[in-house]
């Protein structure tokens, strides 16, 4: 099969994993609702009168409940594929993700620092804001350290990174020593991670800062696919390096942040999607970005209703089931890297 065919089966396949999974999502729970319903549901909402009809009941319980919850997990899983795609191709190693280089972490320390401000209460955007802006901070912090003779070495963004995630852990540790009762809620649940809390107000806080960094991804496409010929090549056929490195890390801020500020600190998405989408599709952006972005939706959507089915009516934290899955991955793609260079020395 050639690889352009290989490319529109797997974007059929996720789009089609995609609808499936957020139909299961919205049908599983403590209250079932019949698959047919929950489509039914919504195709009577956009006025086709198709399908079986829900009762009162059936309804509120979808519309206040189950689809603010999957259409939340489907934003911040595609936010964060889409992110670390765009931060292996900008640094050109396999290793850079929100999470692992403390992007996620730096944002949720600017989100915890709005809690324990008291900052929360002037609306949705009173979190998102400061996620954005230390989600921003961290990675050009975590950008200039790396950078030496021309070039991001991999072993320095990594030790970068978890100089960032100790620093973040000790900011949120403090901020939680001295907060209230109230506001320790609150940052216990930016340190699990979830969408339990998913209401539609909070879908149309993170969706402007969702749509403006997944749209402008594929903007990035081509000159990405050049960049990872060489800096010295890119520059040759045309590309400014730098200005394009200052674009993709403000969209990578803006994804970190409308994930981080609603679903707290979930790690690895952006680190495992865009690989497995690399092993099927190579490496060309132009299908990587979008299909990273897919499959992150597909992976987090599965993940929330595992979380909210396997220890039921108990509900595992969504950022824990992340990392569980995300912590033997990156151990076999740390290996698997210092085989094929040799080592890092």
């Amino acid at each position: 099969m050639s690889q352009a065919r290989r490319a529109t089966w797997l974007i059929v396949a996720l789009t089609a994993a995609l609808v499936v999974l957020a139909v299961l999502a919205a049908s599983i729970g403590a209250f079932e609702v019949p698959a047919g319903q929950v489509v039914g549901a919504v195709l009577r909402r956009l006025h086709l009168p198709i399908g079986a009809k829900p009762d009162h009941l059936t309804d509120q319980v979808l519309w206040n409940v189950r689809f603010p919850r999957v259409t939340l997990a489907i934003l911040v899983g595609a936010c964060l594929g889409c992110a670390g795609a765009l931060m292996q191709g900008i640094f050109s190693n396999p290793l850079a993700e929100p999470g692992i280089v403390g992007v996620s972490a730096g944002a949720a320390v600017g989100a915890i620092l709005a809690i324990f401000a008291g900052a929360a209460g002037f609306g949705a955007y009173s979190i998102s804001g400061p996620a954005f802006v230390g989600g921003l901070v961290t990675v050009l912090v975590v950008y200039g350290v790396s950078r030496s003779g021309g070039r991001t070495e991999v072993v320095t963004l990594i030790l970068a990174g978890i100089a960032i995630n100790a620093i973040a852990g000790a900011a949120i540790g403090l901020m939680s020593y001295f907060s209230t009762d109230s506001q320790l809620r609150g940052i216990t649940f930016w340190n699990l991670g979830s969408v339990s809390a998913a209401t539609w107000p909070a879908v149309g806080a993170v969706a402007p800062f969702a749509a403006i960094g997944l749209l402008a991804a594929p903007r990035f496409a081509r000159q990405l696919d050049v960049l990872s010929l060489g800096e010295q090549p890119a520059r040759h056929l045309g590309v400014n390096v730098e200005r394009l490195r200052l674009k993709v890390i403000v969209a990578v801020a803006l994804l970190a942040a409308a994930a981080v500020a609603v679903a707290g600190a979930i790690s690895f998405i952006g680190l495992i999607v865009p690989h497995l989408i690399r092993m099927i599709t190579g490496p060309g952006h132009r299908v990587l970005l979008p299909a990273s972005a897919l499959g992150g939706a597909v992976l987090l959507t599965g993940a929330d209703l595992a979380c909210r089915t396997v220890a039921a009516p108990a509900e595992i934290p969504l950022g824990a089931l992340t990392a569980l899955i995300g912590g033997p991955f990156f151990f076999w793609l740390l290996l698997r890297t210092r085989a094929r260079q040799g080592g890092w020395a």
